[in-house]
């Protein structure tokens, strides 16, 4: 592997570490407002992380992912993909107060997925 090669490796790997980050720190939001748990989070909010950190790690699209309102495939059932919806459109606004640098990845991320063009965009 050239070094080319490995420094876009890094970069895809350290992005989808941080979209990880964004999607745990949004349903851990999301529980304490609605769910307001002793600790961490509910045993539904858990479940949710999980499904939605394995659905990050099997997304065919890998380290050229697209942000998840971008994506042309639809890989969360159709019940979380509604809790994931709800999470996101409370936890997304909150972000910027909360987590402003993974906000402002995000937002990022999703200018980058609109202005390059990528494997996963449609001719």
């Amino acid at each position: 592997m050239n070094e080319s090669n490995q420094s876009a490796a890094r970069v895809g790997t350290r992005r989808l570490e941080r979209e990880r980050r964004t999607v745990e720190a949004m349903i851990t939001l999301y529980c304490r407002a609605h769910h307001r748990p002793m600790a961490g989070r509910c045993a539904d909010c858990e479940a949710l992380a999980a499904y939605a950190q394995q659905r990050l790690a099997r997304c065919r699209f890998g380290a050229q992912k697209p942000t998840c309102g971008r994506c042309p495939i639809h890989c969360y059932a159709p019940a979380m993909r509604e809790r994931i919806r709800a999470v996101m459109r409370y936890a997304g606004p909150r972000m910027l107060w909360h987590h402003p640098g993974l906000a402002f990845c995000h937002l990022v991320d999703a200018l980058r997925s609109r202005l390059v063009p990528s494997v996963w965009r449609p001719e």
